[in-house]
């Protein structure tokens, strides 16, 4: 005798007041199969996302350039890190062509060009505000 108890445990049939070994294994291979799908999932985009960067320098995670102002020669060093899309920790919008970041503690936004090095900074102010002019290399 097959009874269904579906109004209290969905999906859940009971045959002669146990389950049968049948049923527990069929259960037990769903869930197997579907952790398997999911691992296999993940590891297919990791695939992917690593062969779309392939071993082009351009796409590395993360690249440190070093600055200076050319007029009082001091020096700094600015941290690309391309994967989480920032420059000195700050969001950044990384094209093909330029960096641009907008630092949030200091104030000013900075402009690199990436084909030049060359590296901008706008400050703002209540007097019209400045630009400085830098140069910048990658290590």
């Amino acid at each position: 005798m097959i009874l269904d108890h579906a109004m209290f445990l969905p999906h859940t049939r009971i045959q002669s007041g146990r389950n049968s070994r049948e049923e527990q294994g069929q259960r037990a291979g769903k869930g197997t199969t579907m952790r398997l799908a999911r691992t296999l999932s993940s590891v297919v985009a990791a695939a992917i996302s690593t062969a779309a960067c392939g071993g082009d320098s351009a796409h590395a995670a993360a690249t440190t350039f070093r600055c200076t102002n050319p007029k009082s020669g001091t020096t700094w060093e600015v941290k690309v890190d391309y994967d989480r899309g920032t420059a000195d920790s700050f969001p950044a919008e990384i094209t093909g062509s330029q960096i641009a970041w907008h630092d949030t503690l200091h104030g000013g936004y900075y402009y690199l060009d990436r084909a030049t090095g060359a590296l901008t900074f706008l400050n703002a102010s209540s007097t019209g505000g400045y630009a400085t002019h830098h140069t910048c290399q990658a290590d």
